[in-house]
């Protein structure tokens, strides 16, 4: 299930419609699957719904989608509560997910789960009283060769520790823009040392080929 409850009744709107630019990206969307195989295009419809409404899905976006897609509601809400990126409740600004699996695990996930309890004084599953952050943990997202790492909004933010993850926190509460990817300096997934190997390049003497054993 997602990382929030689905909201109560009263905090549901009653209807719920594509705007016209989304309605646009939506056919496109259905319109790359075969015939009979359009509900295939769920997610990226439950995707584009969300991002149209303040970063979660309310139930009468499903049925929408149901509807578009010719498919039972419930099937629908079967995918929007499986997928921690989807929320099925209001969510903060920021929407911080920390990745607690094996590998982020190994390389300290724990302090960076700390530290954001700690700069967001909430803990996780919890929204920030102003409404501004909201933290969960979540299963992998992939970025296992720069772990620990946290995802907030679409970016990731890698090479964690407890000093670099309140860093982040800090900057996004200024309204600043951290700087995504690794924090310790890294060069996306390059050895953090830098490079061992093919550090300098020679040109070959004369007509020589380029490579082989020469």
């Amino acid at each position: 299930m997602s990382g929030v409850h689905i909201a109560p009744p009263e905090m549901q709107p009653k209807d719920f419609a594509f705007t016209a630019e989304n309605l646009e990206k939506a056919k496109a969307i259905i319109a790359k699957y075969p015939a009979g195989r359009q509900r295939s295009a769920t997610m990226p419809l439950l995707d584009l719904a969300q991002r149209q409404h303040n970063g979660w899905v309310p139930m009468a976006a499903i049925r929408t989608i149901g509807e578009m897609l010719g498919v039972p509601e419930i099937r629908v809400l079967e995918v929007a509560s499986f997928y921690t990126m989807y929320n099925l409740a209001p969510v903060g600004k920021h929407f911080v997910q920390v990745c607690t699996t094996t590998p982020c695990w190994l390389r300290g996930s724990d302090k960076v789960v700390e530290a954001c309890e700690k700069h967001l004084g909430v803990k996780c599953g919890d929204t920030t009283a102003d409404g501004q952050f909201t933290l969960i943990e979540v299963e992998c997202l992939g970025a296992c060769v720069n772990a620990p790492m946290m995802q907030i909004g679409d970016d990731y933010y890698e090479d964690l520790d407890a000093e670099s993850t309140g860093k982040v926190l800090d900057a996004l509460k200024r309204g600043e823009k951290p700087k995504v990817g690794p924090q310790n300096g890294r060069q996306t997934s390059a050895p953090l040392g830098g490079p061992t190997t093919l550090t300098t390049f020679n040109p070959p003497a004369g007509n020589a080929p380029v490579g082989g054993d020469d």
